[in-house]
């Protein structure tokens, strides 16, 4: 296994692989950024096939958090990390202090959070070991979980993306949500708040379930959810979803979700405009947890966090317009504001050079 010639090693500054066989601990930790600020991202517990697939995951990751929070205007810079095993099974205070040692050798270069696999609550054992954390529990000066915050970005987004394909809102449109967990569920209680009809799916069949009883969705089997007729497509589980096995499936008009890195591959953007889908970037649509978490570290203000993740979906629109008028995807427009705040970061995604047009609409 290499490093710097792994598919999506994008010239991050640091990569650093973890190991402490007392505490059955492997992780990776890896620093995409730090131009803007320290760099800020949740750290992942999977059971990952092989070391391989847990690096391409977290360089993925940490990438895409750089995108985020420069597009979100934050001073803060991209990484991520990820513990290889199962939460269900592997989970123990002693592995999270060990993690929390990891971190604090970084010397605040990285500040973690909770992400898929982790919880708020299991980084109070974290804290104990380094105060480069956020996202940590009320009774500790933080602020709780950030998926709400996150689901109500993507609520916004939503709003946004299909008053802009469709001219339209909420109530009565079908839209089809992949993944039940902390994202996903509270997005399917704002959802159908507003009226819409949820058709939902999840590898666990009894989340799943009770989706359908709480929100009067219809659960469809996972790999079924790409050929749902709906109008909008919410993808708030793994990325890769579209892809070139799913894309021919798909007859969605929006595709908006929570879920980090959900093109398999940059060009996949292009195919989704040829299409005629309408994609909202998902490192802009998905920042409401990072607006969140990085309030806490800089001193938390619920009133410019809540204004800040309502300004989501406002700043998708310009996103789109920019599109519109200088015909290129979606992403490549969000891309051009991404290298303008960072001037020009190697390894960024996406095409166009109009990058003085995208901060003027994006301002």
């Amino acid at each position: 296994m290499t490093v710097f010639h792994a598919d999506s090693f994008a010239d991050h500054e640091q990569v650093v692989f973890i190991s402490d066989d007392f505490v059955g601990l492997r992780a990776i930790i890896a620093i995409h950024s730090t131009r803007l600020g320290p760099a800020l991202g949740g750290c992942r517990m999977y059971p990952y096939a092989d070391e391989a697939s847990a690096l391409r995951d977290v360089l993925r990751l940490s990438r895409g958090m750089t995108f985020k929070a420069a597009a979100a205007g934050l001073d803060l810079g991209g990484g991520k990390a990820v513990i290889l095993g199962d939460p269900r099974q592997s989970k123990t205070p002693e592995l999270l202090r060990a993690m929390g040692v990891a971190v604090d050798r970084l010397g605040g270069r990285y500040i973690t959070a909770e992400d898929m696999g982790t919880t708020v609550a299991d980084f109070a054992w974290v804290r104990q070991n380094t105060r480069h954390v956020v996202g940590l529990p009320e009774a500790l000066g933080g602020t709780g979980d950030p998926s709400p915050t996150t689901a109500r970005g993507v609520y916004h987004g939503i709003v946004a993306s299909v008053e802009h394909r469709l001219g339209r809102d909420l109530s009565g449109l079908t839209v089809a949500v992949q993944g039940l967990g902390n994202v996903g569920w509270n997005l399917c209680r704002l959802l159908a708040g507003a009226g819409a009809r949820l058709v939902v799916a999840d590898v666990n069949a009894t989340l799943a379930r009770k989706a359908c009883a709480e929100f009067d969705a219809r659960a469809v089997d996972p790999d079924a959810i790409y050929a749902v007729q709906s109008e909008v497509f919410a993808p708030c589980a793994l990325g890769a979803v579209v892809n070139d096995r799913t894309l021919p499936q798909m007859k969605f008009r929006v595709i908006a979700g929570g879920a980090n890195n959900q093109l398999a591959h940059d060009e996949h953007g292009q195919h989704l405009r040829a299409k005629d889908i309408l994609y909202a970037p998902d490192f802009v649509i998905n920042a409401g947890g990072l607006i969140r978490v990085a309030s806490e570290h800089e001193g938390f203000d619920p009133v410019k966090v809540d204004s800040q993740v309502e300004g989501i979906g406002a700043t998708l629109g310009r996103i789109f317009e920019l599109a519109r008028r200088t015909g290129t995807p979606t992403q490549s427009a969000a891309m051009q504001l991404v290298r303008e705040r960072l001037g020009g970061i190697p390894g960024s995604a996406g095409s166009g050079n109009d990058n003085s047009a995208a901060v003027a609409l994006l301002a």
